[in-house]
């Protein structure tokens, strides 16, 4: 169903997360992720806390499903003198690569608590089918003679 091609991705994130680099547009963040099968469904889960939905695009393009987001830091007035920030803030971006087994034009997508939740279904001609099988001996079978 999903289709991993960048072995060198989750080492990229631990060293931002280590680093504490910020993701820049060029050079965005990868966001932590779930994904599973459930029943007729694909479903993704991606990390965004802080993320307004308003800053969170998402994109399909052939089979590659895009995700970016920016988490902007939050306006404050001119008399705030910060302690500590810790927080990370910048662009954070993903790409999956998803196989020809799932519907790329229903996918659902909602934001709740800082979860970006993509519901992809299983496309029809990859759903578990059976097959009739005729015979010369069955009567109800008709032959086209050109």
């Amino acid at each position: 169903m999903l289709m991993r091609t960048d072995p060198f991705r989750e080492l990229d994130r631990l060293a931002q997360h280590a680093f504490g680099a910020p993701g820049t547009w060029s050079r965005p963040t990868a966001m932590p992720m779930d994904a599973y099968r459930r029943g007729e469904e694909f479903v993704v889960e991606f990390d965004l806390p802080g993320v307004d939905p308003g800053a969170i695009e998402l994109s399909v393009e052939r089979n590659v499903l895009t995700v970016k987001a920016e988490r902007r830091p939050p306006l404050r007035d001119e008399n705030v003198e910060m302690q500590v920030s810790e927080r990370s803030l910048g662009v954070y971006s993903r790409q999956l690569f998803l196989g020809e087994a799932l519907d790329t034009e229903h996918i659902h997508a909602d934001y709740n608590a800082g979860v970006l939740t993509l519901r992809i279904p299983v496309a029809e001609r990859a759903k578990p089918r059976t097959i009739s099988i005729s015979s010369a001996e069955d009567p109800g079978r008709q032959e086209i003679n050109a």
